[in-house]
């Protein structure tokens, strides 16, 4: 029987007895991924600025998969806020086994548009949220002796390549993964691992709306940017990041994964622009090119 990529990976309880923090946790993809986590068995805090919405989202997810949730109002890029929610975990807890920086923001314009104050904004929440979150919850886990932990950030494509009118967010998603890199070889000699998953377009509501309102989602159809042709689905990102927050990647140390069904490749090959020319004009190329031998 054939299995489709929209199903859940794992059907058992891999994650039983895990707590994980999921920042960000309350919608998109911080939701789905948490939902999934609770499937498998793991207790879940999630964290953002908006109590109502994580409170809503934890009575929706605890109906719908039976497991317990805490959500915990915490603006990231505030160290006594992150140090507060990490001590919440713990009293609700009493451990904490995993991390999943997934809180960010973004603004999709030319970069001189842009104050000093949006820039700083991005930096702030990206990578100063997933410094302050990394560093308050190492700490403990290496006074604490845990013989095990793991982070986990998300990043994406452009935090290697880079990409115009992004330019903050390219900016701080490739300090988080200079982090995540830089602590997988420091931190390993304390059981914590840190990885990385970079996606590709996984259209949310709130997200996509804020960065292409009106009619420019059809405009700009991302399938065209996909050599899949089609976006991704929220069940993928969940099933990679249970993985790799499962024992299941004990080995795994230090990786950034891409899930993008090779949009950024698409984009980096010199000639991938040759795609659009079509069958009749590549037979009289040929011939023209057999001709000169």
């Amino acid at each position: 029987m054939n299995k489709k990529f929209n199903e859940p990976m794992f059907k058992a309880r891999e994650l039983k007895d895990k707590v994980i923090a999921v920042t960000g946790g309350g919608s998109g993809l911080g939701k789905s991924m948490t939902r999934y986590f609770l499937q498998l068995g793991a207790k879940v805090v999630i964290t953002s600025r908006n109590l109502d919405k994580l409170i809503n989202t934890a009575g929706e997810l605890e109906k719908e998969t039976g497991g317990k949730i805490l959500p915990v109002k915490c603006d990231v890029r505030n160290y006594d806020e992150v140090e507060t929610m990490l001590q919440h975990t713990l009293d609700a807890f009493g451990c904490v086994d995993g991390l999943l920086n997934n809180a960010a923001g973004n603004f999709i314009s030319p970069t001189e548009r842009l104050s000093a104050h949006a820039f700083d904004t991005v930096i702030d929440i990206v990578l100063k949220g997933s410094k302050n979150c990394t560093l308050a919850f190492g700490k403990h886990w290496i006074k604490a002796k845990q013989e095990k932990a793991t982070v986990l950030n998300i990043v994406t494509t452009y935090a290697f390549t880079g990409s115009a009118y992004v330019v903050p967010s390219a900016t701080a998603k490739a300090g988080v993964l200079a982090m995540t890199r830089s602590l997988a070889v420091e931190w390993a000699k304390y059981g914590i691992r840190m990885n990385a998953i970079a996606p590709g377009p996984f259209p949310t509501k709130g997200a996509w709306d804020r960065l292409l309102p009106g009619d420019l989602k059809d405009k700009f159809d991302m399938t065209k940017k996909v050599p899949l042709g089609r976006v991704g689905n929220h069940q993928e990102l969940a099933n990679l990041a249970a993985y790799l927050m499962s024992d299941f990647s004990a080995y795994i140390n230090g990786e950034v994964i891409t899930i993008d069904g090779g949009e950024w490749l698409k984009g980096a090959g010199e000639f991938n622009m040759l795609e659009q020319i079509p069958q009749q004009l590549w037979d009289k190329l040929e011939q023209m090119i057999r001709s000169k031998k």
